[in-house]
């Protein structure tokens, strides 16, 4: 077997938890008193995807392509930088086999919006909701995340050669 047919990527980001800011997960608007700070919404989850599609080609992360220093990126929709990223997985010749996350949050819950997060990313990654996994977990109180100042994502992606 080529050992380019299959290929795997790992993403991971963190964003901090501050007021007057939009809360948006998986591309999801998700009510509550606080939102992620960053350059772009911060949607946690989409940016670890994006450095999970990234890895698996070995192509630079989302720093790299989309840098918090460039004004252009400023308040940008990480579901549109996740399009731009997948047209470059697509333009390698790669599909997506399936995708497993989690987001870590000790509040809000996520689960009720899961299913939203799933049918957004599933049309966006032309990947269907049964192979995309999105799970909430806690950190039990510790750490920035477990005292509610931050919300972190982990993604694991298998891409495969059409």
């Amino acid at each position: 077997m080529n050992k380019t047919n299959f290929r795997t990527g790992i993403g991971y980001d963190l964003h901090r938890l501050e007021e007057n800011r939009d809360l948006i997960i998986g591309g999801v608007k998700i009510p509550y008193e606080k939102g992620l700070l960053g350059h772009s919404d911060a949607d946690v989850l989409v940016h670890a995807i994006i450095d999970a599609l990234l890895g698996s080609l070995a192509l630079p992360d989302i720093g790299t392509l989309f840098p918090d220093t460039d004004e252009k990126y400023k308040g940008a929709n990480s579901i549109e930088l996740l399009k731009k990223v997948f047209s470059m997985v697509k333009a390698k010749g790669y599909l997506i086999g399936n995708l497993d996350t989690n987001i870590i949050a000790q509040a809000p819950k996520m689960m009720p919006h899961i299913p939203d997060m799933k049918k957004t990313l599933s049309a966006v990654l032309e990947l269907a909701t049964e192979d995309i996994s999105i799970k909430a977990k806690t950190k039990e109180h510790l750490d920035a995340v477990g005292e509610k100042r931050a919300i972190e994502a982990q993604a694991i992606v298998t891409v495969y050669k059409v």
